[in-house]
């Protein structure tokens, strides 16, 4: 008896492995027999899934790379006194202390005030020089930047001062107060286009002696990073832990940043989805005139006794292969695209993010298997004995 179960399970097994075997034979004997229909499906897929790929790559990375290339607009947050003209000059180190680590990229103290130099009085903007390059880097500067805040020996000066009183590069200003005297040798002439372009530009710790106002600023300006739109939220922690201090992003340039985001990602995300319906349209009507070329195959399988579960099968498993295929070339080329984009957009590297690959796969599938759907259900309706007439 054991003999004969074992025999049993043995010639079970023999069915089972011949049935795979001539399953995948079918399976590859129809993508070779077919290979224009196979070539124009998996162009289609290919095509679906490059644009995918590139698109995704560009989508998942473009807050980084336009939060990057929005800083040359300069800063993007205000803080300033609630009431008066001033506030400590030690509440900007505390703001910039507490921040989570990455977020503020530059910040520098502003302070205004007049001032008497040997030619005429003048506008004094005391500064951090370390963080001003950062905060203002639309400023077209002739010489060169002052590098560091404790630099009481140099200046800057705004181009239309500069001609005021005939100042050029290496030449110097002296501020001057009762029997006080402090020499600046200018090392940079700006060019900002706005107020700055009349105004001598020094270091914080000078203008607060000249200008009387030790300790103070006028306000602070900050590059605070919003690749994923963190500048509202540290806004609103800023006025809740400082509610006498006038707190707000820059909204020409935090505003245009999100506007500008949106609109970018709404139309890649335009662009993927017609060219994903295109290639669907497009497999479906190949795998559709491929089961009309194939139905006396089909009829003749169902004779034969295959079920409606072996003819889905088998073609699924032809569009499957195919499809996979379409979507290592596809991710490849799509990656290409994506730093052809990057390069020509934003200069830059695309760099490539977890997500990209997995949802490209999955879409790419996706639109294989809703394309095959209609095909599968022809082929399952094939009347042998119609088919097979007069055969």
């Amino acid at each position: 008896m054991a003999i004969e179960v074992q025999v049993s399970r043995q010639a079970d097994g023999n069915r089972r492995w011949a049935s795979r075997s001539m399953f995948w034979t079918l399976v590859f004997r129809a993508l070779k027999l077919r290979l224009q229909r196979v070539a124009v499906v998996f162009a289609a897929l290919t095509v679906g899934a490059a644009i995918v790929t590139a698109m995704a790559a560009v989508y998942f990375d473009i807050n980084a790379k336009m939060s990057q290339e929005l800083k040359t607009f300069g800063a993007n947050f205000y803080v300033g006194p609630g009431q008066g003209n001033s506030l400590p000059e030690a509440t900007l180190p505390s703001i910039l202390d507490a921040a989570p680590p990455g977020l503020i990229s530059a910040g520098s103290p502003y302070l205004y005030g007049m001032a008497r130099t040997e030619l005429e009085k003048v506008v004094l903007m005391g500064v951090w020089f370390e963080s001003l390059q950062h905060l203002v880097p639309y400023w077209q500067v002739k010489g060169h930047w002052v590098g560091v805040s404790f630099d009481d020996r140099h200046a800057m000066i705004g181009v239309k001062l500069a001609e005021r009183l005939h100042l050029t590069l290496g030449d110097s200003v002296t501020l001057l107060e009762g029997e006080a005297r402090q020499k600046l040798q200018i090392k940079g002439i700006v060019e900002a286009g706005d107020a700055t372009d009349n105004m001598l530009i020094i270091n914080l710790e000078s203008a607060q002696r000249w200008l009387h106002q030790p300790g103070s600023i006028s306000h602070a300006l900050l590059s605070v990073n919003n690749d994923l739109g963190q500048v509202d939220a540290f806004a609103q922690t800023l006025r809740l832990r400082y509610p006498d201090l006038e707190v707000r992003p820059i909204l020409k340039v935090s505003a245009s940043e999100g506007q500008v985001l949106d609109k970018i990602k709404g139309l890649m995300g335009l662009v993927s989805a017609v060219i994903l319906v295109l290639s669907s349209l497009c497999v479906n009507t190949t795998l559709i005139a491929i089961v009309g070329e194939r139905s006396r195959e089909f009829a003749l399988q169902k004779a034969l006794g295959a079920s409606a579960r072996d003819i889905s099968l088998q073609m699924l498993a032809e569009t499957g292969i195919i499809a996979l295929a379409a979507v290592v070339v596809g991710v490849l080329l799509g990656l290409v695209l994506a730093q052809i984009l990057g390069q020509t957009v934003f200069n830059a590297a695309i760099a490539l993010r977890a997500p990209v690959i997995p949802l490209t796969v999955v879409t790419s599938l996706l639109v294989a298997a809703i394309a095959a759907v209609v095909p599968v259900r022809r082929a399952l309706h094939i009347e042998p004995a119609t088919v097979l007439k007069g055969e």
